[in-house]
């Protein structure tokens, strides 16, 4: 039986089968999304709660410890960890590979609702939750700054109109508004004044409240018409509520204006973001485990002319850091690596064969066995990344060996005397089943792949799928396209009078073959030299190995890097603003950096999650384009780690962001300890011993 019988006999056929691969495999990649490495996401839900004015311990005993023991019933958890603030708790739950983040946050959702009463009534909003993981950082980085407008009105239009239709974009889980400067109208109360009048701050809390109200009043019906009464009561300036009447004392009535001072403020003022030095708000787009960054970079760019529209012209917004332009760079130089890899393959065919038809019918199988792939990875929802692109790169070599192998057997059948037909027939029938049986070996290879676990064997899956993909459509080209092209365009050897350039690599090919003939003869005269030879470097391989160092993935320079700044507990606002200013004229005077963005008080880890702390700062630092600068980001990071280090005041932590974060918590470095302790007093007395001696 000749498996490749029917596509000789039927060229139109087998055309246009290769061609319908081929067009498939076109449109597939069409389609396909792009990525740096293959969604290895965990599947991160982040619970956010307030309760304004309560000390950590009261924010962790009422209101992070019931939310954690209803959480820990959810099916798929694997982790749980809780951070509270001053006034603020954020919860990160992270789940199995497996899990669905959809059914996931339905089911935190039910065990919120399912907690509400267990949580303080005094809490103003219901705890809310998002799909996101705090440590991943943002997709996009949007700035926002105006040099006429207050920044209060900047936030306004950064709140309403930006971050609400940035939020429409599919697979963005939040948009986070950093440097907020939210108008509020702010009351600083006297406590001289209020103990003269004998006056609590229950009561001007209670004024307050009863002086600034919006409710129905009601209807006024008539025979011929009905009427809706409606009067508002919010104060809306400072000056509204200085004679809000706060208490009545001997007959006379006690204001707000005099036992507090009002005015037009922001309701936090312990927080604030820079751009460079400049005053702006910055917004960070986070996106949901498992989404594609280049898509949802494509869609805030597409929406971004229509927002400008909407903007005032003295408000300028762009983007500061695109997290899609690195990996659409690392993408195209591995796509450059394929195309070369294929023009060597080629060239090295023509330079063994030195025929153009002979090289050319084995050429065609490359295209049409990696392109047909496309067809597959879309099928199975892949994308085309730095992993799936090195799989076909290394395929090229598996998919060029059958062809070859099919081409050479018909070409010995051609030098026995027969026509091209009548030797691709027999050629075919011969090595037809030894190439199946070559495709099939070599597939099995990665077969054991597929059974990895965790997320090294998420990340290497669509490695091993598209590799193998490759090779058996290879082995289907081969018996297929290739015979078929021999039965037409294979030209017979002929005597012929050879150029120069066949004569040179002709002499090159018999020097090497002498080379070889040589050293096979010493290896075999002298066996227990060549097996004692063997034998060291055996376990010189195994010595190496032990001794190289070893990671999960190479650090990368995607043109960014990480700085967090942390003072003591109990440094005012004011003073930790100097010294991050200090940290910032040092990031200024680097040339190796384009621009970056400052903020204090912000905490949580690079998406901005985790609540905030007023003694802690960061900086998301953006490098020039490396063709620019000399130093990689490693680099530059050891350059800047003892300048930075010679600011009193402030310990800096600078970290070079890695491709992948393992784990739903923020860091201020690559790796991170945690202590566990049922006694928070004794957890409190052990963590700097441990750190001392970390030291």
């Amino acid at each position: 039986m000749n498996l490749s019988e029917i596509f000789i006999r039927r060229p139109v056929a087998t055309t246009l089968v290769i061609l319908g691969l081929i067009g498939f495999g076109t449109m597939a990649y069409r389609n396909l999304p792009v990525a740096d490495l293959p969604n290895v996401d965990y599947p991160t839900i982040v619970v956010n709660a307030a309760l304004p004015g309560a000390s950590p311990e009261t924010m962790a005993s009422a209101v992070a410890l019931p939310l954690e023991k209803q959480f820990s019933t959810i099916a798929g958890i694997t982790s749980i960890s809780s951070s509270s603030l001053q006034g603020t708790t954020s919860i990160t739950l992270q789940f199995d590979l497996q899990r669905n983040i959809d059914a996931a946050a339905q089911d935190v959702q039910s065990m919120i609702a399912k907690t509400s009463r267990q949580l303080p009534p005094q809490m103003p909003v219901p705890p809310s939750y998002q799909k996101v993981n705090p440590s991943d950082f943002p997709v996009v980085i949007m700035v926002l700054e105006s040099q006429t407008l207050p920044l209060s009105t900047v936030d306004e239009y950064a709140q309403s109109t930006i971050a609400q239709r940035l939020s429409t974009i599919n697979g963005v889980a939040q948009v986070n508004v950093m440097g907020s400067q939210k108008y509020a109208v702010r009351v600083d109360l006297d406590p001289r004044a209020l103990a003269a009048k004998g006056i609590g701050v229950d009561e001007v809390a209670h004024a307050i409240d009863n002086a600034n109200v919006n409710v129905p009043t009601g209807m006024i019906n008539s025979p011929e018409q009905s009427y809706v009464v409606q009067t508002n009561g919010q104060l809306m300036r400072a000056a509204a509520y200085g004679p809000t009447i706060v208490s009545y004392r001997n007959g006379t009535a006690v204001r707000l204006d005099e036992v507090a001072h009002i005015f037009d403020g922001v309701e936090n003022d312990k927080a604030a973001n820079w751009s460079n030095d400049r005053p702006a708000v910055v917004m960070m787009v986070n996106k949901q485990p498992g989404s594609n960054i280049v898509s949802i970079a494509d869609g805030i760019r597409e929406m971004l002319p229509s927002i400008r529209e909407h903007l005032p012209p003295s408000v300028n917004l762009y983007i500061q850091a695109d997290r899609s332009v690195p990996i659409r760079a690392s993408v195209h130089d591995v796509k450059v690596t394929l195309m070369l890899t294929i023009g060597l393959v080629v060239l090295v065919i023509f330079v063994f064969l030195r025929n153009v038809s002979a090289t050319i019918i084995p050429s065609l199988a490359l295209p049409a066995s990696i392109v047909a792939t496309f067809a597959i990875m879309y099928m199975l929802g892949y994308s085309v990344n730095n992993l799936t692109l090195m799989a076909l790169t290394l395929s090229v070599g598996f998919v060029v060996d059958d062809a070859i192998v099919m081409l050479e057997n018909v070409v010995r059948h051609m030098e026995m005397g027969k026509t091209p037909w009548r030797a691709a027939m027999d050629g075919s029938k011969e090595v037809a089943f030894t190439i199946l049986s070559m495709t099939l070996s070599l597939a099995t290879v990665f077969v054991p792949v597929l059974f990895m676990g965790g997320i090294v064997g998420r990340l290497l899956h669509e490695f091993s799928v598209t590799i193998a993909a490759a090779i058996l459509v290879s082995g289907f080209v081969s018996i297929s396209l290739t015979p078929m092209l021999c039965s037409r365009f294979l030209k017979p050897p002929r005597e012929q009078r050879h150029g120069i350039l066949f004569n040179l690599t002709e002499r090159a090919f018999d020097a090497w073959l002498s080379v070889y003939d040589w050293s096979l003869r010493k290896a075999l005269k002298f066996r227990m030299t060549t097996a004692v030879i063997s034998a060291a470097l055996l376990v010189a391989t195994v010595y190496l190995f032990g001794m190289i160092p070893k990671g999960f993935l190479p650090t990368e320079d995607t043109s960014r890097i990480m700085v967090n700044t942390e003072a003591s507990q109990g440094i005012s606002f004011q003073e930790m603003v100097r010294h991050q200013m200090e940290v910032a004229k040092i990031l200024l005077a680097d040339s190796n950096i384009s621009q970056f963005g400052n903020n204090v008080g912000m905490g949580g880890g690079p998406g901005g999650g985790g609540g905030s702390a007023s003694n802690t700062g960061r900086f998301i630092v953006m490098l020039k384009p490396r063709r620019e600068r000399a130093l990689t980001a490693d680099q530059i990071i050891a350059e800047l780690r003892p300048k930075l280090a010679q600011i009193p005041g402030i310990r800096t932590f600078l970290v070079n962001q890695p491709p992948i974060n393992i784990g739903g918590r923020g860091s201020r470095s690559l790796y991170q300890f945690t202590l566990q302790d049922t006694d928070t007093d004794e957890l409190y007395r052990w963590a700097p011993l441990f750190e001392a001696r970390m030291r």
